[in-house]
């Protein structure tokens, strides 16, 4: 019998995040998961959810709802972001802010602080990408902002940023070997991304700390028979994982069935979300179902469990392994697939409850 501090979720069939099972529910206390037992044993009048999943886990979206967070770096921004991404099935999300000036780094960093002292949930951290990148590869990255960091530069950016700062994108071509040993000591997550490093600098980089590349194919030096770039040393490593953004704007979806057939289970979904904005240096703009800004793609207009439909229905992912992608995966880049992205006893309850077709009915979120 279900109990004030005990829950019981019931599903036709649950997705533990190791496979699918039928007839069965999960038991929930105090934010824990606490068994998964057959539903015969329940109380049937408990309502029956066509599919239960590990929630899942956006780790690269920068505003909803109109507030871009670099514009509006306030907890409020936070509060849209999480709703925003609740409704599209995520518990957790990596708020993130693209290559910008000092004050609005610092800014969005007393934002996460203040969210999380209003008790908002949901958030892991902040992402800074940029503004050590290669302007070669900028994208839609304000070119001004863009330069190589020195070693006070980032101690000071670290020290400010200390429990909040979770990743870091950069180009590894244009940091030193001092700044990257510096901000891994951090613990902090570092990231690849727009970055022109060749094929031998950027496999170099992955063999000495840097465990993550960003948005895989977008704003990196591509594979070429001659040259294969930042990609070709994505595709053959490995233990790199990468993100990748399947809104079939960003990457076509054959890219991402032949990406996700040689890496497995180092291919991970993020949104890459942005929202309409006409303040600050970057002016995202809706277009076809995704953004740019200053006429160039700037963002897409996903959510996490549009990234589901797309993998299945587009890039010809199986389900099962398309739900990893957008939970138990980002769970490992993020250092957190002991508590989240599972269905298991002792791991944190944050489910998603879905429909026949894989849409959102509910999500439980543990904290």
């Amino acid at each position: 019998m279900e109990s004030n501090t005990t829950k019981i979720y019931r599903a036709e069939k649950l997705f533990t995040g190791d496979g699918w099972l039928t007839g069965k529910a999960v038991v929930v206390a105090d934010g824990k998961i606490v068994e998964i037992i057959s539903t015969d044993t329940v109380d049937q009048s408990l309502t029956i959810y066509p599919a239960i999943a590990p929630a899942f886990i956006d780790v690269q979206i920068y505003g909803a709802h109109g507030k871009l967070l670099a514009v509006y770096p306030e907890a409020d921004s936070l509060h849209k972001l999480y709703e925003y991404c609740k409704h599209g099935g995520a518990s957790h999300f990596q708020p993130t802010v693209a290559t910008n000036s000092r004050e609005v780094f610092y800014a969005c960093i007393d934002a996460v602080k203040n969210y999380w002292n209003e008790g908002g949930k949901g958030c892991l951290g902040l992402h800074i990408e940029g503004p050590w990148i290669n302007a070669i590869k900028k994208g839609a990255h304000i070119e001004s902002f863009i330069h190589s960091p020195s070693v006070d530069e980032v101690k000071e950016l670290l020290a400010y940023g200390k429990d909040v700062i979770t990743m870091i994108t950069l180009a590894p071509e244009v940091c030193s070997k001092e700044v990257v040993e510096l901000i891994g000591s951090y613990g902090v997550i570092i990231s690849a991304g727009h970055s022109n490093a060749t094929y031998k600098e950027a496999t170099q980089a992955f063999n000495s700390g840097i465990h993550a590349a960003t948005h895989l194919y977008n704003a990196m030096s591509p594979l070429q028979h001659r040259a294969p770039g930042m990609v070709g040393a994505v595709l053959d490593h490995a233990t790199v994982m990468s993100s990748i953004v399947p809104d079939g704007f960003h990457v076509d979806f054959s890219a991402i069935r032949i990406a996700k057939k040689i890496m497995k289970e180092r291919l991970f979904a993020i949104t890459d979300a942005v929202t309409e904005t006409n303040e600050g240096p970057y002016l995202h703009h809706l277009t076809e179902n995704k953004y740019e800004a200053n006429g160039i793609l700037s963002g897409s207009a996903l959510n996490m469990v549009k990234c589901l439909h797309n993998l299945i229905d587009h890039a010809e992912i199986d389900t099962a392994e398309a739900l990893r992608m957008v939970s138990l995966y980002p769970a490992q880049v993020m250092n957190k697939a002991s508590k989240m992205g599972k269905i298991e006893k002792g791991y944190d309850a944050n489910l998603v409850m879905l429909d026949e077709k894989l849409g959102v009915k509910k999500v439980i979120a543990a904290s």
